[in-house]
């Protein structure tokens, strides 16, 4: 296999030491790895660091929608649904390999066959708004379904209290697969240099006071050194405020973080072939039933709860499971219970705090979603809150927010570019159930993972029980999508953790072996990544109250 030496940590830190950047972006979530990519296709020179993993953070624990937000219409959003829609239709055309149409139900509960007329004038009302305000550009309106057209798509749904439904829809991307597709983007596809693992730990200014550098600590092998930039993007999401102080030289409190959880159960204890909104029974708010693609689990999310532990280890907690079981559990026969789960993940929002003067509301979900942009005189540019959905508006803004300091900025060229792996007119198609399960993970890459199957037909086999992951694919990852530990490897570049961790807990040590020769792992370094691993699951099956039921746990 060819290597891509534009997408390899060694050699971008070798750069980082010795070159001058008119740009370091600092965060490689979703939003980060944008502006990068936007940066890089303006032609400016860029650098893109993250003290963890591409989408360690919130980047890749999201409920997975790319999605206009239906029910921001009822805060009166109409701006933002407006946007959401624009740029969840941009993704849709820009990344066809990574994002696709997912249809969402709304199941309508009565009594005696009869469901309350307001509630479904309302709920017409607001999905036809929905569709006035961009929901049509997906190429379906929603639609009314009858009580058996409604089981068809969700079988264990309450049919005593089922009368009919509303079908409308919205699309859906793995989040941390399209946030290390844009860093590939900005690497491969247009020059930028990509690093992770590395924390920056100061700014520094030249003799006028502008932005001369930033300080970096290598979290790998715990050595120092400084990146020359013009400018300086904070996207560090909740960390933001971090930088903000940083830079600022005073406290920041100007993210609110805000805690959301999912669980992951199998298939045939909650079947769906579409996404499903439930409302919580005495709470205001709504959940999402969700099927994985491919494997066969369903997951549920997402809870919106104020936080206030540490930035670095959101864990979801028995009061959590509960409150998602229980919500789930009254609108179906599943009757769920902790036993069911396979997978946990807890991530946090980066909200905008409440202007001074106004009072926080009680309600997390009641903050706004909308980003904000806020360029300091020194040459520091902060992006904060928002929506992945919305991640290429916000880069847009954010870089546009730098032409201050780099007066022959060119305008931006993100809203039609392709990312990495896009399909090209003449370029190759699946035709085969693995081909496709590659390509909507890699788009055209795939044809690399195909290589190394042709060399080795045993790479085509799973290496996780009940989860479609080859061999091959971790063998890729290892070799090209810049992984340093085992992980990166299960929670992020495939879901395997998310999806089924009692079952990654097992394979942990197959996994590790297998991409050891890759990495350069010798029999110390590998016991040490499948510990580390191991450890997770035992710490977010343990603060959920949840048992791992592993014969070697």
């Amino acid at each position: 296999m060819v290597s891509v030496p534009a997408f390899q940590r060694d050699e971008a830190l070798r750069r980082l030491r010795s070159n001058t950047y008119d740009m370091v972006v600092v965060g490689a979530g979703m939003t980060g790895a944008g502006v990068a990519v936007d940066a890089a296709a303006r032609g400016l020179s860029v650098a893109l660091v993250d003290a963890g993993d591409i989408a360690t953070g919130t980047s890749s624990k999201s409920s997975k929608m790319v999605h206009g937000g239906l029910r921001y219409l009822q805060q009166k959003e109409f701006r933002l649904v407006y946007e959401n829609l624009r740029e969840r239709q941009r993704l849709l055309e820009n990344a066809p390999h990574l994002v696709r149409v997912l249809p969402f139900l709304i199941p309508l509960f009565g009594k005696n066959g009869v469901v309350s007329k307001t509630i479904t004038r309302s709920y017409a009302t607001a999905l036809r708004i929905y569709d006035w305000t961009g929901g049509w550009r997906i190429g379906h309106r929603f639609e009314r379904l009858d009580k058996a057209q409604t089981l068809l798509h969700l079988p264990t749904l309450n049919a005593d209290r089922l009368v009919a439904g509303f079908l409308y829809f919205d699309a859906r991307g793995d989040d941390a697969r399209v946030a290390l597709t844009l860093a590939k983007t900005a690497a491969i596809d247009l020059g930028a240099d990509v690093a992770t693992y590395v924390k920056v730990t100061g700014i520094e200014h030249d003799a006028t006071g502008q932005v001369a550098s930033v300080c970096c600590h290598n979290e790998v092998d715990d050595s120092v050194f400084n990146i020359a930039t013009r400018v300086v993007v904070n996207a560090t999401g909740v960390w933001a405020d971090e930088v903000f102080t940083m830079a600022e030289g005073v406290d920041s409190h100007r993210i609110t973080p805000a805690k959301g959880v999912h669980v992951s159960v199998p298939a045939h204890r909650l079947p769906a072939d579409v996404a499903a909104v439930f409302t919580v029974p005495g709470d205001r708010r709504s959940i999402f039933v969700v099927p994985f693609e491919e494997a066969n689990y369903t997951y549920v999310g997402t809870t919106d709860t104020a936080y206030e532990g540490s930035l670095d280890d959101p864990l979801c907690t028995s009061d959590d499971v509960a409150y998602l079981l229980r919500a789930v559990n009254a609108s179906t026969s599943s009757a769920l219970t902790p036993q069911d789960i396979t997978g946990v993940w807890a991530g946090l929002r980066p909200l905008l705090s409440p202007e001074p003067g106004k009072e926080l509301s009680e309600r997390t979900a009641d903050l706004s979603r909308r980003h904000q942009v806020t360029p300091s005189p020194d040459g520091v540019v902060h992006v904060t809150g928002g929506k992945w959905t919305t991640y290429r508006e916000m880069a847009e803004d954010a870089v546009d927010a730098t032409s201050a300091f780099l007066p022959s900025l060119r305008r931006c060229s993100t809203k039609n570019l392709s990312l990495h792996g896009a399909p090209q007119p003449d370029s190759w198609q699946p035709t085969t159930p693995l081909e496709t399960h590659l390509y909507q993970r890699y788009g055209t890459d795939a044809t690399s993972i195909l290589s190394l199957i042709t060399q080795s037909e045993e790479l085509a086999t799973p290496l996780i029980t009940g989860l479609p992951y080859c061999q091959a694919e971790f063998v890729y990852s290892a070799q090209e999508e810049m992984v340093i530990t085992l992980i990166d490897l299960l929670t992020r570049r495939t879901r395997a953790h998310l999806q089924n961790a009692r079952a990654t807990y097992r394979a942990a040590p197959k996994v590790a072996r297998l991409v050891a020769p890759y990495l350069g792992w010798d029999e110390t370094r590998i016991e040490k990544e499948v510990a580390d691993y191991r450890a997770l699951v035992e710490k977010e099956f343990g603060a959920a109250g949840l048992v791992i039921q592993d014969e070697n746990a």
